[in-house]
């Protein structure tokens, strides 16, 4: 079953954390500073190692401070009006992301809404690649969250899977 919930993702006892990043790993605005803030020092001493990650890819980290155990950071496209590749690349950044949750024995894992803040992606589009891919996964995991930054999110999310199980 996919929850989706209004919460702050770095209070989330799950497996593992979804950090939307930029392509550096180092840190930034929205959920990735947070995620960094609430980590401590040690996570950004870790993603260093990382060498960076490509758009629609992800890489796995430990949790440090957080409750979760492990922050999966994954890298979303900026939208440039739906003509380069963004759909592909967005479904990318949440497939790759449940693919190393599995590479790495991860039963629960929590989602931001990625690229949906500074990076402008469409919140409606987004969030129906969300939910299809999630769909895919929900026999692999005991949990999949999609922790929502406000409410107006977390009833977009809910109109658009309630929609779905009425099909």
């Amino acid at each position: 079953m996919i929850e989706i919930v209004k919460t702050d993702i770095t209070t989330l006892d799950v497996d593992a954390i979804v950090n939307a990043a930029n392509n550096s790993l180092l840190g930034g605005g929205g959920v990735d500073g947070a995620i960094h803030q609430a980590a401590g020092p040690g996570l950004l001493e870790a993603c260093l190692l990382l060498g960076g990650c490509d758009t629609g890819d992800a890489k796995i980290t430990p949790g440090f401070n957080l409750p979760s155990r492990h922050v999966i950071h994954t890298v979303g496209p900026i939208w440039q009006g739906g003509q380069h590749d963004e759909p592909a690349l967005l479904e990318s950044a949440y497939l790759r992301s449940f693919e190393v949750a599995l590479e790495n024995g991860i039963d629960s894992i929590a989602f931001p809404a990625i690229s949906t803040g500074v990076y402008g992606y469409p919140k409606r589009q987004a969030a129906e690649i969300a939910l299809t891919v999630m769909q895919e996964f929900e026999n692999d995991f005991k949990r999949i969250v999609v922790a929502c930054f406000s409410q107006s999110d977390a009833e977009l999310y809910k109109a658009i899977a309630d929609k779905r199980a009425s099909n």
